[in-house]
Formats: structure tokens, C-alpha cells, sequence
């Protein structure tokens, strides 16, 4: 008989969670299709038969989540439940089915909050991503290709505060990732929004990407970024960050040297490669404050900005409200201009 003490942790860690871990399925209206039409059959070109003005309810994707607080809270990432216009319902694991609604959606992190109206549920624990290790031994569970609930798998933690750009969602664009977990867990899309455990069966953080054509490499959102989203639901109802309403490039030796700018750290006021971006967006705080395209950003409150910690991490620390201190280069001029914040909506 095998030896199963060696995964005793894993299977402890499983049978505890698993109650906890839900589908997320993706529903929307679409136009119905009454079957093919005769020149189809001939023709692979051939528009399908439509039914003017019906439409079906259709599945169209599916994902994973994880509840934390009893009376149906449940955490998922942002691009699972991104499209507004259609229905999400959680299957929890004894399979009942629960209409959802998103009650806020992070602006800068990829996380949601859902409600089921339910009570006495199952909940994870929350750990600490803070204290992740490198090698530290990690489980995900979750809806694997939105087919096979309840998936399991088995790795280490391979990096930590990594940044990546990744098409999340609509796939309009990419959205850059600061700070995620780096994994060796198997993450497909249908496990995005699941936990990834310790071997204590404390969340530590909530899996959301992974790179195609790439063996073992996947990315996990720290669960200390859902911690405070979660209080805010709490409190006001909704998430709530602070806005400054303006695009920057982090500065780099690199940067420094494409740009020919005076300093390889900072963060550089500029629009992006789109037709209609703004480099400071009108009447945004930003703009109140006087900041202005190619303006270098080099201290937020007396505290230099480098790529470890860019403007968007000393931001998501201040308060909606607060009113911060921004030491700007400009041409030869270095100029501290005030700037209170607003909340993103």
C-alpha cells in the first residue's frame, strides 16, 4: 500500500477548503439561432438562421471564486466578472445554484466582491500574503476551464512582487499586474478567481493569469490587496481607491536613455500608444494641481519613487481625501505641487 503520509497536509488542506471554493458561471441574452439555413449546408460561408428579436439565454464563460464571510460574500478577480451587461450565478459545492450580484470591482487590482443571498456558508480563512516564502508549498483550487469544479493542484511559490502585462477580461487591451505572486501551480482560465492556499488552508492569495505557451508559470493577486477591498465593502458598500487622473511611464536606466531624461527613476507624465489618450485627464486632481504632459514625477510625500514601488503603489496607500505632496521635475525647475486626491469611479 502507497504511502500517503508525505501528502496528508495536502489532502487536510483540500477536504477543508473545497466547501468554501465556488463556480462562477457567465450568462447572457443572445440573439437565437432557430438552426442552419439550407444554403449552409453547401456553403461554410453561409450566415446562420436567426430569429429576429429572440434571444436565449446562452453560457458564454465560467470561472472561480471563494466566499469569505457567511452570509454569501464571495471574492473572485475583476475579469472573470467584467462584462456588465451579463448574469453570474455560483454553484456552491453541494451544487445549488445562486443568482449573484457584483457589489464593486477593484479599479487598479483584479478582484470583485460578489453577494449570494444565502446564510451559515462555508468560509476560508484569509492568511497573510506579506509573509509568502519562496519555495513555500501552495494549493490551488478551483473551476478548471469553467468544466471541472473543484480542481486541484500542487506547487511552490516561485516569485514574489512580480509585474507582468496581461489581457484580462474584454482582451482590449493589456492591464499591467504589480506585485502579483509568481507560481508553479497549474492555472488555467476557468481557475482564475480561486484561492491558492498554504498548508495551513489560509488563502494567500487569488489566482488570475497565466502565460500561454509557457509551462508552469502562473500569477496570483496577494490576498493583503483583497483584505482592505473587503472592508470596504464593509463599511461603504463599495471598493474605494484614490484617483489622480493622469498616465505615466516608471522610469527606468532604459527608460532614461530612450527618453534621454536627466533621471532613470520616476515616473514620467505621457499618454499612451491609443488615438484619444490623455496624458493628464482634464479636471482629474492631476489637472487642479497643474501637472503637465512630460513633467517627471520623482517623490510622493517626500518619498522617492523607483520600480519596486511606482506612483500606483505609493497611491493605493493614501486616502480619498488626503492631500499629497509631489516633487516634480520640470525642464530645469523642481516644483512640489499639492494634490488631493479623489476616489476612482
Amino acid at each position: 500500500m502507497a504511502n500517503h503520509e508525505y501528502d496528508k497536509p495536502i489532502i487536510e488542506v483540500v477536504k477543508r477548503a473545497s466547501p468554501a471554493v465556488v463556480s462562477i458561471v457567465i450568462t447572457k441574452y443572445l440573439p437565437k439561432v432557430r438552426g442552419l439555413s439550407p444554403a449552409s449546408l453547401f456553403n461554410p460561408f453561409a450566415i446562420e438562421d436567426v430569429d429576429d428579436g429572440a434571444k436565449q439565454k446562452t453560457k458564454v464563460g465560467g470561472g472561480s471564486g471563494f466566499i469569505v464571510k457567511s452570509d454569501g460574500l464571495v471574492l473572485t478577480n475583476k475579469h472573470v466578472v467584467f462584462d456588465t451587461d451579463a448574469e453570474y450565478t455560483v454553484i456552491t459545492s453541494d451544487e445549488k445554484e445562486h443568482p449573484a450580484k457584483v457589489l464593486s470591482r477593484d479599479p487598479v487590482n483584479d478582484i470583485a466582491v460578489l453577494k449570494i443571498e444565502a446564510k451559515d456558508l462555508p468560509i476560508l480563512e484569509l492568511g497573510n500574503s506579506g509573509q509568502l516564502q519562496l519555495g513555500q508549498t501552495v494549493v490551488a483550487i478551483g473551476n478548471a476551464l469553467g468544466l471541472f469544479s473543484n480542481s486541484v493542484s500542487k506547487g511552490i511559490i516561485s516569485g514574489l512582487a512580480r509585474s507582468i502585462s496581461a489581457a484580462l477580461g474584454s482582451g482590449e487591451h493589456a492591464e499591467e499586474l504589480r506585485g502579483v505572486v509568481q507560481t508553479d501551480v497549474a492555472i488555467n482560465q476557468g481557475n482564475s478567481g480561486g484561492p491558492l492556499l498554504d498548508l495551513e488552508g489560509r488563502v494567500v492569495a487569488i489566482n488570475t493569469a497565466v502565460i500561454f505557451g509557457a509551462q508552469n508559470i502562473g500569477f496570483s493577486i496577494p490576498i493583503n490587496w483583497a483584505k482592505q477591498d473587503l472592508e470596504d465593502i464593509i463599511k461603504h458598500g463599495r471598493i474605494i481607491k484614490p484617483y489622480i487622473g493622469l498616465m505615466y511611464v516608471t522610469l527606468s536606466k532604459d527608460a532614461k536613455e530612450k527618453y534621454s531624461l536627466p533621471v532613470d527613476y520616476g515616473a514620467l507624465v505621457m499618454r499612451d500608444h491609443r488615438p484619444a489618450s490623455q496624458a493628464v485627464i482634464p479636471h482629474s486632481p492631476a489637472a487642479k494641481a497643474g501637472l503637465k504632459e512630460n513633467d517627471i514625477i520623482t517623490e510622493v510625500n517626500g518619498k522617492a519613487l523607483n520600480e519596486k514601488g511606482n506612483l500606483t503603489d505609493a497611491l493605493q496607500k493614501c486616502k480619498v481625501g488626503e492631500e499629497v505632496t509631489l516633487t516634480v521635475m520640470r525642464g530645469e525647475k523642481t516644483l512640489k505641487l499639492p494634490v488631493v486626491l479623489q476616489e476612482r469611479t
